[in-house]
């Protein structure tokens, strides 16, 4: 088994966050990891992105070469086309589709989203208007990582065992609220794009 990931978004949305959960969840299931650092403006509004290497065997880089990546979740739109060349021809895109628009020439989202669905596998949403539905405006990086849950080769509940360890200093409430925001990104994926 082995799953490539990029992550994508800008500094600020939870590309830190995504990819601690995903991590514990592959421990759990005495899986290999590498991470390479966030690359990008560290500051909030700066483009970042990392790698995240899931294996069953030893994995000898941290960074996954052009073409190779089974996933890009990205939490913004613009971030997400800009790592397209990272994608296997049969990889998955998953990506919010609330811009961040932090640049003054930034596109239109139509054109951004027509650029998306050019990709064969393809899954977007606003996530920011489904966290802002829950009352959790700040969990929109967790209903991504919900969306992109059935292409990660982990099981849903250690994702929901992940978000518990990640989450449980802060306390049952926000555990709670983010076990809804990964529920409601899964759901919505379901539903969106028929995914089994």
């Amino acid at each position: 088994m082995k799953t490539d990931i990029v992550l994508s978004g800008v500094g600020g949305q939870g590309i830190l966050t995504i990819a601690a959960i995903i991590s514990w969840a592959a421990v759990r299931n005495n899986l290999y990891i590498k991470q390479s650092e966030i690359h990008g403006m560290s500051q909030r509004g700066g483009s970042v992105f990392s790698h995240l290497r899931l294996s069953s065997e030893p994995i000898a880089s941290d960074l996954i070469p052009y073409g190779q990546a089974d996933l890009i979740l990205s939490v913004e739109p613009v971030e997400a086309l800009r790592y397209l060349p990272y994608l296997k021809k049969d990889g998955w895109l998953v990506t919010n589709i609330a811009p961040y628009v932090n640049v003054p020439d930034y596109p239109k989202i139509e054109d951004v989203i027509r650029e998306i669905e050019k990709v064969p596998n393809h899954v977007y949403l606003d996530a920011n208007k489904l966290a802002k539905e829950i009352h959790a405006p700040k969990a929109s990086n967790i209903i991504m990582l919900g969306a992109a849950s059935p292409f990660l080769n982990l099981k849903y509940e250690d994702l929901e065992w992940a978000i518990e360890k990640q989450f449980a200093r802060k306390g049952e409430d926000v555990v709670e609220m983010n076990k809804k925001a990964l529920k409601l990104g899964f759901d919505e994926a379901k539903k969106l794009f028929n995914l089994s």
